[in-house]
């Protein structure tokens, strides 16, 4: 009778019988000659059966199984096996963004930066420029337009009102896609 090892298929750790079977004991059979009258072997005789071979694993490169990865960085278990922690957070590096969303209002001297806009815009920066510090100053708040239209213009952009009084206006970087279709603003059509 095997141990619970050969049970398993498993090689007993130690080392007290082998893996391996002798072959079955067959009785010697003697050839059985058919005369022309006897179709059929006797009853009183097994027929022959053929040899039942069992198939051998291959033995399995244990080293093999136990290197980690190439290129592996992380922990090893005390076999040698590559451990994969789930409760590591690993930080990958981000690279800093390129595009941003910019407010823009006018200084103290009530002047929009169009200059330093138009290099932010060609970069893909979207500007919002509020014009609503200049209320009592109609006069200057459509010098402040020509003068965004005039910079949107060199970008080869668009400018947009944000509100119905056109004193919230948005210049999109290059490269950014504005939908113009829905006219939705705000959070009432989300609400």
């Amino acid at each position: 009778m095997g141990s619970l090892w050969q049970f398993f298929g498993l090689p007993d750790p130690e080392g007290g019988s082998t893996n391996e079977r002798a072959p079955p004991a067959q009785a010697p059979q003697e050839p059985v000659s058919l005369s022309s009258n006897e179709t059929k072997p006797a009853l009183d005789q097994p027929s022959p059966q053929p040899a039942v071979e069992t198939p051998m694993l291959n033995p399995v490169d244990v080293d093999s199984l136990r290197t980690p990865p190439l290129g592996w960085n992380g922990p090893i278990t005390p076999d040698g096996e590559a451990f994969h922690d789930l409760g590591v957070a690993v930080q990958r590096l981000q690279s800093p963004p390129n595009k941003a969303l910019r407010y823009i209002a006018p200084d103290v001297m009530k002047r929009i930066p169009t200059s330093a806009m138009l290099e932010r815009v060609m970069q893909g920066d979207t500007a919002i420029v509020d014009l609503r510090s200049l209320v009592h100053m109609e006069s200057h708040q459509m010098a402040c337009r020509r003068e965004i239209k005039h910079m949107a213009d060199q970008a080869r952009v668009n400018v947009f009102s944000l509100d119905a009084e056109d004193k919230l206006l948005m210049i999109p970087g290059q490269n950014v896609v504005v939908d113009m279709q829905k006219h939705e603003l705000g959070l009432t059509p989300l609400l």
